[in-house]
């Protein structure tokens, strides 16, 4: 006979399983601790957490970061709340699943030549757009070109640089022909910007309708303020559980916070993480906390004064406290980051590369050789960019100050910061969220020609070691490359990089899901109107 208190531990346990609040290992190891055998608690997992989703129902989510120049132009997207609608009427190749694996999206198959410089992927034949089309090679091979050539505005361009022709081999194939090996090839086709489009008669890509061939058809949108979505039908996936889907975009992050607690949604994106405590007590609303490759960046113009003197950037790099950050900021869901845009959620992570820390003699010291003493720059924040970004702003200010560093804090309005802002000031924050490979980061952000080189950084052994990396095969070789690119960004670099952030969000507790979460991006990687579900 089980202890009582034993008992009503196991009784938590089933509720968290069949509600999606908990994943499968951590349900098995607190199972065990409780003191069930191993087959008991497997049974009762299949029991309760593997239970049919149910259908049925209009899911209300409150989401941030929507701006009213948000576009239907893949091309551009740059705000969450566009990623959001890309993940939900619109589909792509392949796709991140909750447990980190790669699996088919609209491709049920795929495979490469020996040297990966082609791959072939095999389309699912069910998939279909909201306008009644069959999504063949055809509308892929457009929808990849519309990121290709010297006339793409495209700023998933430099993803695409490397590719060669694209061809479809009959209805349901394409092959990518590659100048050279490209291993993650099926992982870059996760990019949100690469989404299937409908083909015109004369072969370009469709994006201006907003068809899509998603889970969820997209009905009606006002950019910045509400999208109404229902389901589609013939979504060719799993999934689609919900009859509607209703997004509200609120960037006042109380606002949102206060629709997740009274029942007004029954999601909402980024919680502010000095509430987590507070709503984690809430009985009827589950925080989830996941971590991340999702990070803040403060990106220096490397060609702008004062930044062009490297001493200079390193200065500012020195005069951080990265672990107060974490602390005070995020409230411990993060991990403290080494100004190189490589996360340990990636593969190949060098965690043997020396942690910089906080050394403002140091960094004086630099100014002096720099003949930069007494520095004075403007720094750019938002509320919208994550979570207390104006006071991460405001407390760096703090820190620099012994230096001899002052920062002015800059507040801008969060309507049109990745438009005014970003890209445009010489330096600014900036929030990333998750890419899989440390090649799809660097490919965007730091390769010399990128569009989103936010940095203005050129570094000619950086872009060498980045285009072998793409190519090579040998794992082992390929870490040493991403770990010499590493340092070099972080001693070279024009980019500050404080901490690595946890993606925390919130579900009311009858919104069933896996119990799993993809570290990707925000709501189960911006799926969670396709996975989740009502139970009750």
């Amino acid at each position: 006979m089980k202890h009582p208190k034993n008992q009503e531990m196991i009784d938590r346990l089933a509720d968290a399983a069949r509600t999606g609040r908990i994943s499968r290992r951590s349900f098995m190891r607190h199972s065990l601790a409780a003191g069930m055998t191993v087959s008991a608690a497997t049974g009762l997992w299949t029991a309760k957490a593997q239970a049919e989703p149910k259908r049925g129902g209009t899911f209300r989510l409150a989401q941030h970061d929507g701006n009213s120049g948000d576009s239907h132009d893949p091309g551009l997207y740059e705000s969450n709340a566009e990623i959001l609608l890309a993940h939900t009427f619109r589909a792509f190749l392949t796709q991140i699943m909750p447990d980190g694996t790669l699996a088919g999206d609209v491709a049920t198959e795929w495979s490469a030549s020996e040297d990966a410089s082609e791959w072939t992927f095999k389309l699912n034949p069910k998939a279909t757009f909201h306008s009644g089309g069959k999504v063949t090679a055809e509308d892929v091979v457009a929808s990849m070109n519309f990121h290709r050539g010297d006339d793409s505005t495209s700023t998933a361009k430099a993803l695409m640089t490397g590719v060669k022709d694209i061809i479809a081999e009959d209805e349901q194939t394409v092959t990518f022909k590659m100048e050279s090996g490209n291993a993650d090839l099926p992982w870059l086709m996760t990019d949100y910007h690469l989404v299937i489009l409908p083909r015109n008669e004369d072969g370009t890509a469709n994006w201006q309708s907003g068809d899509g061939c998603g889970p969820y058809r997209l009905d009606t949108w006002e950019p910045g303020r509400l999208a109404s979505l229902t389901r589609h039908e013939d979504w060719h996936g799993e999934g689609a559980y919900f009859d509607a889907v209703e997004v509200i975009f609120i960037n006042d992050p109380n606002a949102r916070q206060t629709a997740l607690v009274t029942g007004d949604a029954d999601a909402t994106s980024w919680l502010e993480n000095k509430t987590m405590a507070l709503l984690e007590r809430h009985p009827d609303v589950d925080v989830i906390n996941v971590p991340s490759a999702q990070t803040v960046t403060m990106p220096m113009f490397c060609d702008h004064e004062p930044f062009t003197d490297v001493d200079v950037r390193n200065a500012l790099k020195l005069s951080i406290k990265r672990e107060e950050m974490v602390d005070t900021i995020l409230f411990g869901a993060g991990s403290v980051a080494n100004d190189f845009h490589h996360s340990p959620a990636m593969p190949y992570y060098p965690d043997d590369i020396e942690q910089r820390t906080y050394d403002p003699d140091k960094a004086k010291s630099l100014l002096k050789k720099a003949g930069k003493e007494n520095l004075s720059v403007t720094l750019h924040s938002a509320d919208s960019i994550a979570t207390g970004a104006v006071d991460v702003a405001i407390l760096y200010a703090e820190h620099a100050k012994a230096a001899g560093i002052d920062i002015k804090v800059q507040r801008e309005p969060n309507d049109g910061y990745w438009s005014d802002v970003w890209l445009k000031k010489p330096w600014c924050m900036v929030a990333w969220g998750a890419r899989p490979t440390p090649d799809v980061m660097y490919s965007l952000a730091y390769k010399s020609d990128a569009a989103w080189n936010e940095s203005h950084w050129q570094n000619e052994e950086f872009n060498k070691l980045l285009a072998q990396a793409k190519s090579e095969l040998d794992d082992s070789l390929r870490a040493e490359m991403y770990r010499d690119m590493a340092i070099l960004a972080k001693d070279d670099g024009g980019t500050v990089i404080p901490y690595w952030m946890n993606f925390v969000y919130g579900k009311r507790k009858n919104v069933g899901t896996t119990g799993e979460y993809t570290n990707a991006w925000q709501l189960d990687g911006y799926r969670a109107c396709s996975r989740w579900w009502f139970e009750s």
